[in-house]
């Protein structure tokens, strides 16, 4: 999982959590607020009323009766006024929860009772609310509160997002220019990426330090590479040489002459060794030009040419299908090698009488070529160690030897894909995908 999304579900739950916590305690306080609210405006209500009251307005309000009642159409509220003993004293509003009958309808109200003195005369002012005006003020204030809070959560994530990502850019652009697309540490760019974050800096500085490292020892192996074609190969050309001049001796015994058979055979297998391991070593440094144009048609034509006797000696049937013409950029005899290489399998495991088959198409905007035989074959466990260096399966030896690993070599230097598909003594199938 990427960073930056780390840091969003991180903000994300945190965020998430205090809402639910916060949305908590206003919910347990809710009743609270909306009593709190609906008393204010049942006081601002009475001192409007009592501001307004005048001598006129009370006489007529009371001269045919001793109190006045009013409320709204709806029943919502109401307004009592009566004419109370003289002998009262003044008193503080007090507010009650109770029933009231209007009309024949009884509900519960938000009452606030007041007296007061009004030039010489006593009178008790009754203001009352219906608790649904109280549940109204709940249902805005929770709608209120959920528009807040998703709002706010909504904003703040997005917010959240885009800094982290403005914040990470430095880092992604450091792992791709500096990680993901070096493939030869002698093109390295060691320019620094635009950042103000320090960590990103020092992350920066050590991969531009880590990167000369491996650029001096890249070196040291070329350097180590030639010194090895030369001291390893010239004493073994001087003692084929010289063992050649001792079976030209004359009167050498012929026990003699075939222990030094045996030991040309031993000097042979190891130049062979040497240089293979030598040219895989180039191919991994980077060693190669890959400027050639190379027609793949033409090169398994060529290939055939020259495995043609050993492909009659074991009676094989050829047969080659390409369905598309390919050309490729790269180098022409690490390709004619790799071709080799896997024909000459296909020859080596098959059976007599068997069947080689060549087959190439464009699938999916790639060039698929494929070479079957019908030998062997090879076990799962034996394709997963196709690649290993010193390994030749299905033969009296362990391994598979350096052919595959030559072949591994030169396909990951012309980004070439290589896919091996065997079953046991029904053959192999190797396919090129060309990238």
């Amino acid at each position: 999982m990427k960073l930056q999304v780390k840091f969003s579900l991180y903000n994300a739950v945190t965020k998430i959590a205090i809402i639910l916590v916060l949305g908590a305690i206003i919910l347990f306080s809710l009743d609270k607020i909306a009593y709190n609210q609906l008393d204010n405006r049942l006081i601002k209500k009475k001192g409007k009323i009592i501001k307004n009251l005048n001598d006129a307005e009370i006489d007529s309000l009371l001269s045919n009766e001793q109190s006045f009642t009013d409320y709204n159409i709806l029943k919502e509220e109401f307004i009592i006024l009566t004419d109370i003993p003289d002998n009262e004293v003044d008193s503080t509003a007090k507010i009650i929860t109770e029933k009231r009958e209007i009309e024949g309808d009884v509900e519960f109200y938000r009452i606030l009772n007041y007296k007061f003195l009004y030039h010489t005369n006593w009178y008790k002012l009754e203001l009352g609310e219906s608790m649904t005006a109280l549940q109204s003020i709940k249902n805005s204030i929770r709608f209120y509160m959920l528009v807040v809070l998703v709002g706010s959560l909504v904003i703040t994530l997005l917010t959240d997002f885009a800094f982290t990502n403005f914040l990470l850019k430095p880092f992604y652009l450091i792992i791709d220019k500096k990680i993901n697309k070096v493939d030869d540490p002698t093109h390295f760019n060691y320019q620094n990426i635009h950042t103000t974050t320090d960590d990103f800096k020092i992350l920066d500085n050590s991969i531009n330090s880590l990167m000369r490292k491996i650029n001096n020892l890249f070196a040291l192996e070329k350097q180590f590479i030639a010194n090895v074609s030369h001291e390893l190969l010239t004493p073994i050309s001087i003692l084929s040489t010289r063992l050649e001049n001792m079976m030209n001796t004359p009167g050498i015994p012929v026990g003699h002459e075939n222990k030094i058979f045996a030991s040309l055979k031993t000097l042979n297998r190891l130049k062979v060794i040497i240089n293979s391991l030598l040219l895989i070593s180039k191919v991994e440094n980077n060693q190669y030009l890959k400027t050639e144009q190379i027609n793949i048609k033409q090169e398994l034509d060529d290939i055939y040419e020259d495995l043609e006797d050993r492909i009659l000696d074991k009676n094989l049937h050829y047969q080659i299908n390409l369905k598309n013409d390919f050309y490729l950029t790269g180098n022409k005899a690490l390709i004619h090698t790799l071709l080799v290489n896997i024909l000459n399998n296909a020859i080596k495991y098959n059976s007599v009488g068997g069947t080689i088959s060549v087959g190439g198409e464009i699938k999916h905007q790639q060039y698929y070529l494929t070479i079957t035989d019908t030998g062997k074959g090879m076990s799962k466990e034996l394709v997963e160690e196709a690649f290993d260096r010193f390994k030749r399966g299905n033969t009296e030896e362990n391994g598979f030897g350096l052919g595959l690993a030559i072949v591994q070599s030169i396909a990951k230097f012309h980004k070439i894909e290589i896919e091996i598909h065997s079953i046991e003594q029904k053959g192999t199938s190797v396919t090129l995908i060309f990238l």
